[in-house]
């Protein structure tokens, strides 16, 4: 029996008495590329900071990579192969792009750095590192900017890297909260198209937040998950969902259909 890459079960967050997401359940394989869309205030970056472990759950399960979640830390999930990145990037502005690849790799260090420093085969796997971190950049083409400060890069070139630097942990599922938002137009369609060839290439799962409905309608999403007012209004193929009466409401009252 294979597992779901992830799998979310009546997921309830309650903020006081506002309920901001649901008992929402839905399940993503490994390799599988899915959108999740929704109107401003649905609740798709809390689903996202319950799932990441950001924030506490009010009930529910959480499983990722067949094993129980809920109620683990940020990093505890990260460990099960489980990585996120944010709608804001939170580059370390004064080091170069590749040096920002070089944090997330877990396990780097015994808890004595100077230990260590002295560990048999500690400068090798060092080493190693490098050659993933520009491995990543390739993947991604921005070898060229390897060595520019994350202070001097553009809005698109810092989504790259951090993207970057989320693949330096080995996930095999990703979160992404808005990866092109505030890209141009031709940067943020080379950003879905390395996404798109993670997925095929490297069978990594991903669960993409993206605002602009119409945006990701066009891209190449095998599903899209619609949110509304905290409950899961839909699932389907973009086609699917472009023919929904309901979502199209509820993204724009009874103003007309999407193209």
């Amino acid at each position: 029996m294979i597992l779901p890459a992830l799998q979310i079960s009546d997921l309830t967050k309650d903020f006081g008495g506002l309920r901001a997401v649901d008992g929402i359940s839905f399940q993503i394989e490994e390799g599988e590329f899915v959108g999740l869309i929704g109107p401003n205030g649905c609740g798709k970056t809390t689903t996202f900071n319950c799932i990441s472990g950001m924030l506490a759950i009010t009930s529910g399960r959480i499983e990722v990579l067949g094993q129980d979640a809920t109620g683990m830390r940020p990093d505890q999930i990260q460990s099960l192969g489980l990585t996120r990145t944010f709608q804001h990037t939170w580059l370390w502005r004064e080091m170069t792009v590749v040096e920002n690849l070089l944090v997330p790799p877990r396990q780097q260090f015994s808890p004595n750095p100077l230990l260590a420093l002295l560990r048999p085969g500690s400068r090798k796997a060092e080493k190693q590192r490098v050659i993933d971190a520009y491995s990543v950049l390739d993947l991604l083409e921005v070898t060229h900017i390897s060595h520019n400060l994350a202070s001097e890069l553009s809005g698109g070139q810092s989504k790259l890297v951090d993207i970057g630097r989320a693949l330096m942990s080995s996930p095999r599922f990703l979160l992404l909260d808005e990866p092109v938002a505030g890209v141009a137009g031709p940067l943020a369609e080379r950003i879905f198209q390395s996404l798109r060839a993670l997925t095929s290439d490297k069978g990594i799962g991903m669960l993409v937040i993206e605002h602009n409905m119409d945006f990701i309608l066009r891209r190449d999403v095998d599903r899209i998950i619609v949110m509304d007012a905290g409950r899961i209004l839909m699932e389907g193929t973009p086609n699917e969902i472009k023919q929904s009466r309901d979502v199209i409401e509820a993204y724009l009252g009874n103003q007309g259909q999407m193209q």
